[in-house]
């Protein structure tokens, strides 16, 4: 072979690689979109098609997952029409088209399919927009009403706050407002109650818990921290007015409502009683609220100090007679607590009653 057809042949090969390395080497560009339906909700899974002859075939094809989400890569340069199609979509067909898409080289265009367009409701039957119509109506009431359930939450959290820091006249406000627009929400008006009870508007507040009540135990899901609560705020306005007994039974509801938190809902109780100067009230709450939570040293301490109010003094040696019980209860709150809130002023008065502490209680050095 003659060395000009030699050189000829190469040059040829040389150019065949060239040309195809530029091939490899072109650049090309991305798409990426969303796709909702015509009431704006994500649709998919399905398929997204680049087509360049309206769909009747495809350059490229993307997926489209569960979110309506889509993207696609190493398109060549130019003008496409992006057609969406879900899994059931029969052969030929397809859901949705958007013409006239261009793409470029090392660009990532966003191109979603929104079938809320008017181009694409002008296209559906009258059957079809009447029950579009329909749904947006119905669509339109639910957000509405989730952004007054929205509200409502955002007023509760602060009326829980408000509460907290003894802001009760803010909270009261807006739990008032609430109640009326929902009636219907038993942790609005639990929190209302509260409100009213540090105002001490007891009346208003024994009704707000009751309502509380009736609403939570009518629920498919009662929450019994909130049944407890309503009982127990029943139960401290009970005490308040006098009425022992109705107090002593609505903390006792509290502690049924809500086993594990017993003790304190009774030991509540054993507060309140001695909030209001009722030594026997107290006495008896307390020993219901060690029964329920041996290890709690207060009640030990409330139990002993609803007693001493009944201690007397000898008459020879001017000491403190204590009655029953009395030193041990406070023995018993130095054994759990030795360094308690009111371990000096028990130790003084079982000093003063010349009792032997007999403790496991290790004095601080």
């Amino acid at each position: 072979m003659k060395l000009r057809t030699l050189l000829s042949l190469a040059a040829s090969a040389l150019l065949s690689l060239s040309l195809a390395a530029m091939a490899q080497t072109a650049p090309t560009g991305k798409i990426h979109g969303h796709v909702t339906d015509p009431t704006g909700v994500p649709k998919g899974p399905g398929t997204i098609g680049i087509s360049t002859d309206q769909g009747h075939t495809y350059k490229y094809t993307f997926p489209v997952n569960a979110a309506g989400d889509f993207t696609g890569d190493g398109i060549a340069p130019g003008t496409y029409s992006v057609i969406f199609r879900l899994p059931d979509t029969p052969e030929g067909k397809f859901v949705d088209e958007i013409d006239n898409v261009k793409i470029t080289a090392g660009d990532d265009v966003k191109q979603d399919v929104d079938m809320s367009r008017q181009a694409y409701i002008d296209k559906m039957t009258p059957e079809q927009k009447k029950q579009l119509e329909e749904f947006k109506k119905k669509n339109a009431d639910i957000l509405k009403g989730n952004q007054v359930i929205k509200n409502l939450n955002a007023d509760l959290a602060s009326a829980r706050a408000a509460n907290h820091d003894k802001k009760y006249d803010e909270a009261e406000t807006l739990m008032l407002k609430d109640t009326a627009l929902k009636p219907d929400g038993e942790l609005l008006w639990y929190e209302l109650a509260m409100a009213q009870l540090g105002l001490k508007k007891y009346p208003d507040a024994g009704t707000a818990f009751q309502k509380t009540l009736d609403l939570a135990k009518a629920d498919k899901k009662p929450i019994p921290d909130l049944i407890a609560g309503a009982y127990a705020g029943l139960g401290e306005i009970d005490a308040r007015a006098g009425k022992v007994d109705d107090a002593g039974a609505a903390f006792d509801e509290a502690a049924k409502a809500n086993p594990p938190k017993a003790g304190f809902y009774l030991a509540n109780e054993t507060i309140i009683f001695s909030q209001i100067g009722n030594s026997d009230a107290q006495a008896a709450a307390a020993d219901k609220a060690i029964a329920a939570d041996p290890k709690n040293p207060l009640p030990y301490y409330l139990k002993g100090q609803a007693l001493v109010t009944k201690a007397t003094p000898d008459p020879k040696t001017q000491m403190i007679v204590l009655p029953p019980g009395c030193a041990e209860a406070y023995e018993k709150y130095l054994d759990l607590a030795p360094d308690g809130q009111f371990a000096n002023d028990v130790k003084s008065i079982l000093a003063a009653s010349n009792q032997k502490i007999e403790t496991k209680y290790k004095a601080k050095k």
